[in-house]
């Protein structure tokens, strides 16, 4: 610890590979936290902010094998608990893969902002090893080791003080995985940047092309129905995708902030067909002022609700043509401003109050330790 009284701050993400809603949340706690370090099992330079790569960012022994990172989960225990963490009095973990598996001091506070419990090893765990990704390394690497994974995570539960949840979805999973509470905080979003104009004849998605996010069933739907569909993203289900998709269906690839922007602000609608930890796409979707089809789990149940769109049930074709039958019929009466305005409570303002007091009584705490309690001595009679 530090004898000068200045709290010296540790923040640990999972992996620094892209820019999505983690990296999107880890670069808000940098512009509050500045002097911040950073601890990550992977980092490529080249694929994340100029502002994450301003900072000091410091990666595990396993860094060189990022290339095949899905693959190496078994050793991320180790590389994460041979960060040596012992001069900090805060660490703030990001967690969706491991990250508050970290070993922190007996004096230091350690704040999870838990995006979800790994999916792969719990309750998508049976899918991923039935479903996705047949004849994949990474499945055939995982399953060995999965019972011991989840017993590791469990554990490293207990290293961390406070929990944060980036919604009530997520807080229901922490308490069912780990048995802690959770505060909700939700995710940075922000919401001024974005805009309405009127709309053309196109729905969207946006979305990372891996099986759990379900487009699979979405692009099947569009494609018999004739509907124009924009798909924003790119990953490994890409070639699956576009073998079943038809010509109004447009593949839009990564494209600029700028660019979603627009595409937001011109479509119809966004489509979520995948249940989603909470759902940044459909929060920057109502900022645009355009409503959201979702399947209703997760935390389109948040965003959406019962006014910010058309839920359904069931993740099949019928079930989405139903709803967009139904956003046929409801479009009319939609309001643009109202659903701008109910984008507000995720936005990137109210996170940074929400957390900058998180973080002040840490720093009290840390200033003003408690005291230790006093030895009450027993006298014999």
């Amino acid at each position: 610890m530090q004898s000068d009284n200045v709290m010296r701050i540790a923040l640990v993400h999972y992996w620094l590979l892209g820019s999505r809603g983690g990296e999107k949340v880890l670069e808000a706690i940098c512009r509050i936290l500045p002097d911040a370090d950073i601890f990550t099992l992977f980092y490529d330079p080249e694929r994340v902010s100029p502002l994450i790569r301003s900072r000091n960012v410091q990666a595990s022994f396993l860094n060189p094998l990022k290339r095949i990172h899905s693959s190496l989960l078994p050793l991320m225990p180790l590389a994460l608990e041979a960060f040596d963490l012992r001069s900090y009095d805060l660490v703030i973990s990001s967690e969706s893969g491991p990250a508050k598996g970290v070993l922190t001091s007996a004096d230091s506070r350690h704040i999870c902002y838990c995006h979800t419990p790994m999916r792969y090893l719990w309750e998508l765990y049976p899918a991923y090893r039935n479903d996705f990704g047949k004849g994949r390394l990474a499945r055939s690497l995982m399953a060995p080791f999965a019972n011991y994974l989840r017993t590791w995570d469990f554990s490293t539960a207990a290293r961390v003080d406070t929990f944060l949840a980036n919604s009530w979805n997520v807080r229901r999973r922490i308490w069912k995985t780990y048995r802690r509470k959770a505060r909700v905080v939700y995710p940075p979003v922000p919401v001024s940047t974005f805009y309405h104009k009127a709309s053309e004849d196109y729905f969207l998605m946006v979305s990372e092309m891996v099986a759990y996010k379900r487009l699979d069933y979405a692009v099947r739907t569009f494609a018999r129905t004739g509907r124009r569909l924009k798909i924003v993203g790119d990953g490994p289900e890409f070639s699956a995708l576009r073998k079943s998709s038809a010509p109004n269906i447009e593949f839009c690839g990564r494209v600029t902030d700028d660019e979603l922007r627009g595409l937001y602000a011109r479509s119809l609608a966004l489509v979520v067909p995948g249940e989603e930890d909470f759902g940044i796409t459909m929060v920057e979707s109502l900022a645009s002022g355009k409503p959201v089809i979702a399947l209703g789990r997760g935390g389109a149940v948040e965003i959406v609700g019962d006014d910010g769109g058309i839920l359904f049930t069931d993740p099949s074709e019928d079930a989405l043509g139903e709803a967009l039958l139904r956003f046929d019929h409801a479009a009319p009466s939609i309001s643009p401003l109202y659903l701008s305005i109910r984008a507000i409570k995720f936005s990137d303002l109210v996170f940074e109050t929400d957390f900058r007091a998180i973080v002040s009584r840490a720093s009290r705490a840390f200033a003003a330790p408690e005291s230790a309690p006093r030895m009450q001595l027993i006298r014999g009679s």
